[in-house]
């Protein structure tokens, strides 16, 4: 969900409420971009520079958790300010928070309220009293920045403090450039921090200083911000300070402090640190000191990291940056990031210029993360020769829509992942649900890699060779998922052993065999039979006849929480939880949803969240059976009270536009044959939960689950995960082309049609928005409400949607609903 991820689950919800909008970034910022977009409408495709559409601080306020630090694509290193507060990614918009330092690791939206990161800050100053009164510790040296002053673009990040000393950062995927100008007339400053990281987590490190070369080293151990505090990673950083000989040197040294102690120690000309954690409690902080001769009004630093070595980290500096200027630095992650954003090819002098702002603002931050950590590996991990990718903030919250667009536009990158989840399970047993600072995560649904590799199979299998990845060896990792319980599956594999004995994961049930937090019953039966809907689609696909069979009637699953009996506002009929004996444990299905009135009631995951859902509640859950939603349509009464229940759940508020289980409810609509109400449900659900502000995602991005799953929305287009179905809504641009460079081909959507007038929350009398026909290259399709990638975007050439302003005449889906297993569905891989 995308909320705090910590214990919070309501924070997002109060911040909706109470919450103010901030507005630090500099007003230039919207000024550039809407120019920019001006600009564009005129330029052709080739030469537009997309990286100026992004607005890379949508996100970064309203517990977005959105980091709007310098990166390159799947970057390593994203260079960002760490503020004090609520600053999951390091940077916030609000103006009480002071700035502790730059630093060159954060994660983007992945809702660990401890943050994540946040290690090796630096922080510029001067200090007229000279060494030994700089402020070094956190609470010492935190200042304000100077208001609506922010400034950042792709691969581009700035901001000044209220001193007037301006900090500007620029990366590469695992090193990067910090430039730093000062008031003039100042002599420059310096606080390096060892140990301090966004959650506190520092467990023993060192740091080396050589004055003659001009270089700091630094590495240690931290803890994980989204799982067992048993666990640490180790993490490096190379900071070269002589900007190759331009710099000199005046005082260097170390320092010691905490806080709560009352205590800064500084000593003049030492040049090593070597501490162990703090075993009595509290953060013992530590670092380097050091200033310039000279008063030079700029100092540039090049920064190198790593998760092997501090020679690796400056190894990946002198390689990746050498000796290039800042500038230069900026225009290769320019280029990259073009590489990306111009994947989703718009019409840009038709299409309205939020739209164009939120599709390429989202599309940047599809690639933000996870961070490619390829030859850094650590653990288990060390010196796989598969790729590796950090910060899998987790696949519970990305099967839905992340790995669906990155399937449409870049399957190299996808496979690369994929080879990541099947090494996970060659490494340690299972692959994994959530990674987080290179350690297991905590697992939230189940095991929703399945549904991710399962995906690239489908779409992928006649290239999956090619692209490095065995679908035998795929098949048996998800095989090992579904059948073999872990001895401990609080972060990696189900509960498999009681869901297979009965059917379902039954609530208080006698596990002898494994550990595990046994809460979240409800939640975990229905993802567990969605994950193995995954595992039939892929034994279909290898015509593993046996497997198909059990595979399917396990993916039935859902049904066997189903509690008729169960009403709430008129309705009938919820997921439930229920004992081993078969016996239903009520739960209201109000309880965790927005109508809750209970504040305190728990609802993710801690021990006493006795509701049976994850950060979720019965009124939401009971819509998720994507594979099979006729039979759903079935328990809930049939398709006219399944259309008013849709009705109510979204006129009552239970809806929750920031809330994964809850993607594809709006375009439940579709299974019953009324596709014009999902169009309507689209609309507002778009221009009442996104914008064009810091404050404009619903809760946290949750790694760009938010963001793909506005770009599919914009693009008038929904996948069915694990299938190669699209369902067709209604774009809100007149034409885009999504290019697929692996396979050499390009699909154009053209909006026939389109009506300006229907881009907004409520699609006024007479605008055309609602789908008349689906053409796909000149011929005109049986069905409007969905079609298959192997008949469009693995062919590419033309795709017509024709829009109408006749609601009531297109309101049905033609020949044929979406498929549902059920109703002999899915019965074919393409």
């Amino acid at each position: 969900m995308a909320v705090p991820r910590a214990f919070w689950v309501f924070a997002a919800l109060s911040c909706l409420i109470f919450g103010s909008v901030y507005a630090q970034p500099s007003p230039d910022v919207q000024k550039r971009i809407s120019a920019a977009i001006t600009r564009a409408a005129s330029l052709p495709s080739d030469i537009v520079d997309y990286t100026e559409l992004v607005n890379v601080f949508i996100g970064t306020d309203n517990f977005g958790d959105v980091c709007p630090g310098a990166s390159v694509p799947f970057g390593m290193a994203k260079f960002s300010t760490d503020l004090t507060g609520y600053a999951p990614a390091g940077y916030v918009t609000d103006p009480t928070q002071k700035i502790r330092g730059l630093s060159p690791m954060h994660d983007s939206g992945t809702g660990s309220s401890l943050g994540t990161y946040g290690n090796f800050e630096i922080m510029p100053m001067v200090c007229p009293g000279g060494f030994n009164t700089c402020p070094v510790t956190l609470a010492a040296r935190e200042r304000f920045r100077k208001n609506n002053t922010d400034e950042a673009s792709p691969g581009y990040f700035a901001q000044t403090l209220d001193n007037g000393i301006k900090m500007e950062a620029t990366s590469t995927r695992r090193a990067g450039l910090e430039r730093f100008t000062f008031p003039k007339g100042s002599k420059p400053y310096f606080v390096l921090d060892l140990a301090n990281d966004l959650p506190a987590s520092f467990a023993g490190g060192r740091m080396d200083i050589d004055p003659e070369k001009g270089r700091i080293t630094l590495g240690g151990l931290w803890g994980s911000s989204f799982g067992p505090g048993s666990y640490n990673y180790q993490a490096f950083a190379c900071y070269d300070i002589l900007d190759g000989g331009k710099q000199k040197l005046s005082e260097y040294g170390v320092w010691t402090g905490m806080t709560s102690e009352n205590f800064q120690a500084r000593g003049l000309g030492q040049t090593h640190l070597n501490l162990t954690r703090n075993l009595i409690g509290g953060a013992y902080e530590s670092g380097a000191l050091f200033s310039f001769d000279g008063k030079p009004e700029q100092i540039n630093i090049r920064v190198g990291i790593s998760f092997v070595s501090a020679d690796q980290a400056c190894s990946n500096a002198e390689s990746e940056v050498g000796d290039a200027p800042f500038e230069e630095i900026v225009a290769r992650s320019k280029t990259l990031w073009n590489q990306k954003l111009s994947k989703v090819e718009l019409d840009l002098k038709n299409t309205p210029a939020n739209i164009t702002e939120m599709l390429y603002s989202s599309l940047y931050r599809a690639s933000l993360t996870p961070n490619n950590a390829t030859g850094e590996t650590q653990g288990a991990f060390a010196g796989t020769t598969h790729p590796y990718f950090d910060s899998l903030y987790c696949s519970w919250d990305t099967f839905r829509t992340y790995y669906p667009l990155l399937a449409l536009h870049s399957p190299a990158e996808f496979a690369q992942i994929v080879d990541n989840y099947i090494d996970g399970w060659r490494k340690l047993g299972w692959m994994p649900e959530c990674r987080a600072n290179n350690l297991p995560g905590w697992t939230q649904g189940g095991s929703s890699g399945d549904v991710i590799v399962g995906h690239f199979a489908i779409n992928y299998h006649d290239e999956a060779a090619a692209l490095g990845i065995d679908l035998q060896e795929l098949y048996s990792a998800m095989v090992t998922d579904a059948e073999v319980n872990p001895p401990e599956w609080n972060t990696l594999g189900r509960q498999v052993n009681v869901y297979k004995q009965f059917g379902y994961v039954p609530f208080g049930v006698l596990d002898p065999s494994s550990t595990g937090r046994q809460t979240r019953e409800g939640s975990r039966t229905v993802e567990y039979a969605f994950e193995d809907f995954a595992l039939r689609q892929v034994a279909l696909l290898l015509n593993k006849t046996d497997d198909v069979a059990k595979y399917t009637n396990r993916s039935y699953s859902y049904r066997n929480l189903w509690d008729a009996s169960v009403e709430s506002d008129g309705f009938h009929g919820f997921i439930q939880k229920r004992l081993s004996n078969g016996t239903f444990v009520y739960t209201n299905p109000i309880d965790c949803s927005p109508n809750d009135n209970d504040t305190n009631r728990e609802c993710s995951l801690q021990g006493d969240n006795n509701v049976g859902f994850f950060e979720s509640s019965s009124w939401e859950y009971s819509w998720f059976a994507p594979h099979d939603t006729a039979h759903l349509i079935e328990l809930m009464g049939g398709n006219a009270t399944f259309v008013k229940r849709l009705d109510h759940f979204f006129d009552a508020g239970y809806y929750l536009a920031g809330n994964e289980p809850s993607f594809q409810t709006p375009i439940g609509y579709h299974y019953a044959n009324q596709p014009a109400k999902s169009v309507d449900r689209v609309r507002d659900v778009v221009f009442t939960n996104f914008d064009i502000t810091p404050a404009g995602l619903p809760g946290n991005d949750d790694q760009a689950a938010m963001a793909t799953l506005l770009v599919f929305h914009l693009l008038g287009l929904y996948p069915v995960p694990s299938t190669s179905q699209f369902l067709v809504l209604s774009p809100m641009v007149p034409k885009y082309t999504i290019h697929n460079s692996y396979l050499n081909i390009s699909t154009t959507v053209t909006t026939k049609g389109f009506d300006h007038r229907s881009v907004q929350k409520t699609i006024p009398k007479g605008a055309a928005a609602y789908v008349k026909s689906v053409t796909i290259n000149g011929v005109v399709q049986p069905n409007r409400c969905h079609f298959d990638f192997y008949d469009v975007f693995r062919v590419g050439g033309e795709l017509v949607i024709e829009v109408t302003a006749d609601k009531n005449a297109v309101n049905d889906c033609g020949a044929g609903l979406p498929e549902s297993v059920s109703t002999g569905g899915f019965a074919q891989v393409r």
